[in-house]
């Protein structure tokens, strides 16, 4: 069984002890995902594993699921997806949090392998995904008032012959021909044993996640029961989890974030996951009786991306009683610092932060959830593994290790690196000799903890969604009028980025702004990406090569955004505003204002904390 024996990981010096008493086999000796899910059965049988509120309204009775039954679910999903699929079959899946989604995620894993879906893609994106990972198994929601993957899914058994169609729907719910309804089939299969062998595990491929834009040929990253193993292990003894513990689980099962660290990591150590509702914080019940939720199961670690906290953050806490908290956690998209200031004096408690990437198999680095916590740090380096930050040379290619407080690009090697993408050519410069090279900008302080401070790709992160910019540029540039586009992120208090988009026209292009969104609309898959905001302008900047300078147009759409602010909701007309990029946080904005508004000092320094940029108010 995992051993976490050592202490908690408050330091450092705690950290490296906790290396130097065993290796990683003799604290790790799991091989599959199937065996995490065995050993917390055989400790915590009779725990909650799963509380699973639907509406989260004051009198509803949740379903529950404790860890001896959680097993026997995971082996009969296992059983039902090895009788339909044959040996080793890809699983894909569209659900919203549920019990079933969870069984489905770790079945697939144990059978075969997992291949989790953002429902919210368009259709003809989520069939490129299947195609591509040649998925033989498809499990979806059943027919919904409010979602229409049950539609979609059709259509995609449709395009994709042969695909089998697994429903997720309430029992009673009408039989339909073809279509095979996951609780029957759970039913009639055993939950005591595997009927096909031995489960999947060590080095084989456990699931297939989805990265970055999905046009064109989808990036699917590959994750390994080893790799999985590895960061969730990391993560729980960073995060400190223990069997006392009931976390809120808040974050889909398509992302990473969902499944490892608010998942397998806590799942290794017993912790109980209060699953709030099917869609999380996505759902506004759920946000305005968040607190109640919180005192009513005793929650002790409260998590989510920083725009959803943000949102609850806004609900008063009231009369209920929320003294079992302990700490909190965020990952997803960096952390604005007014959230993590309104955590602690609305909690009491730090709001950690965590570095995570598909590609690390969900994470990189955490502040430890034991310590007091650092600003603006998302901490060190998972146990049993190494985060270098390199010296991006002038030709792009990476240098020596930087100095103590030396921006560079963050390097990541360890057994939780996946193996590769599953088209290899999407490795080239992001996988290389079992390194990972994030595409993040960061640095290390005299302690060794990690800061980011921007990403080198240009990713555009909207609450915590990663959007490739390149994806709105050559939708725009299919236009023909349009001569160039440009995209890069807006600063925005609640998403952390908004997408927005330069257009550079031909000569004599007779377009309106209005024309180009209701074209980036029809021509971008994931709504997401289109752009909040699109100007058209004379030229867009170019390198002395070419090459967009972005930097300038990231600059210029801040200057807009915060003057934007000042005249219109602060009503100071005459402040002058510099952004320039660089600095620890990737862009620095000074905003000068006359003496006669110095009475507005403090809420425009309170008012520009909401952002990621790093904000300096003067008066001249």
């Amino acid at each position: 069984m995992v051993n976490f024996q050592g202490g908690t990981i408050r330091t450092r010096d705690d950290l490296e002890r906790f290396e130097s008493e065993m290796t990683l086999d003799e604290r790790l000796p799991e091989r599959s995902i199937l065996d995490v899910f065995k050993a917390s059965a055989a400790l915590y049988p009779t725990s909650t594993a799963i509380t699973m509120l639907m509406t989260g309204a004051q009198d509803e009775r949740p379903r529950q699921l404790n860890y001896d039954q959680l097993l026997g679910m995971i082996h009969s999903a296992a059983n039902v997806f090895s009788t339909l699929g044959g040996p080793a079959p890809g699983v894909a899946y569209m659900l919203p949090s549920l019990i079933e989604t969870y069984a489905t995620l770790w079945g697939a894993e144990t059978a075969g392998y997992a291949v989790p879906i953002n429902f919210l893609l368009q259709t003809e994106s989520i069939a490129e995904l299947i195609k591509a990972s040649e998925a033989k198994i498809l499990v979806a929601l059943g027919p919904h008032p409010q979602l229409d993957i049950w539609e979609r899914a059709l259509e995609l058994r449709k395009q994709i012959p042969g695909l089998i169609l697994i429903r997720v729907s309430p029992p009673g719910t009408p039989a339909e021909e073809g279509i095979i309804d996951l609780g029957t089939a759970l039913a009639e299969q055993p939950d005591d044993h595997l009927i096909f062998g031995e489960p999947r595990g060590g080095s084989d491929v456990a699931a297939y996640f989805h990265t970055g834009g999905t046009t064109g040929v989808p990036k699917l990253v590959a994750h390994t029961h080893r790799s999985q193993l590895v960061s969730a292990f990391g993560g729980a003894a960073l995060c400190g989890y223990t069997s006392e513990d009931v976390m809120t689980a808040t974050l889909p099962l398509f992302h990473v974030a969902g499944t490892i660290v608010a998942g397998l990591s806590a799942f290794m150590t017993g912790v109980e996951l209060v699953v709030m509702s099917p869609s999380g914080l996505r759902n506004p019940a759920i946000v305005e009786g968040f607190w109640r939720l919180v005192a009513q199961h005793k929650v002790t670690l409260v998590g989510g991306v920083p725009t959803a906290l943000g949102a609850v953050l806004q609900v008063p806490v009231g009369n209920n009683d929320i003294s079992a908290l302990r700490t909190g956690l965020t990952g997803a998209a960096l952390l604005p610092p007014a959230v993590g200031a309104r955590f602690k004096e609305v909690t009491g408690c730090h709001l950690h932060e965590i570095l995570g990437m598909t590609e690390s198999s969900g994470l990189v680095s955490i502040d430890p959830l034991s310590s007091v916590g650092s600003i603006g740090s998302v901490g060190w380096a998972l146990p049993y593994t190494q985060v270098d930050i390199l010296r991006l040379n002038e030709d792009g290619s990476l240098g020596a290790p930087c100095a103590t407080d030396e921006i560079g690009v963050i390097v990541i090697q360890g057994d939780h690196i996946t193996p590769g993408y599953r088209d290899p050519k999407h490795n080239e410069g992001v996988i290389e000799a079992g390194r990972l090279i994030s595409g993040d900008l960061g640095y290390k302080d005299a302690q060794g903890q990690i800061y980011v401070a921007g990403r080198s790709k240009d990713l555009i992160i909207r609450s915590g969604h990663n959007i490739d910019p390149t994806m709105i540029e050559n939708a725009m540039a299919t236009h023909p009028s349009v001569a160039l586009a440009a995209a890069v992120g807006m600063p925005d208090a609640y998403a952390g980025e908004l997408p927005v988009c330069f257009v550079e026209l031909l000569p004599d292009a007779d377009l309106c702004v209005e024309d180009l969104h209701q074209y980036a609309q029809s021509m971008i898959d994931e709504r997401p990406a289109w752009p909040k905001l699109i100007q058209i302008v004379d030229a867009i900047p170019l390198t002395s090569v070419g090459k967009i300078f972005k930097p300038s147009l990231r600059c210029e759409i801040s200057k807009q955004k915060v003057l934007d602010l000042l005249q219109n909701e602060l009503e100071i007309a005459d402040a002058r505003v510099e952004a320039v990029a660089g600095g620890p946080r990737g862009m620095r904005v000074t905003v000068t204002i006359s003496k006669d508004h110095r009475a507005s000092l403090s809420k425009l320094e309170t008012t520009l904390a909401e952002f990621l940029f790093e904000a300096r108010v003067q008066i001249g």
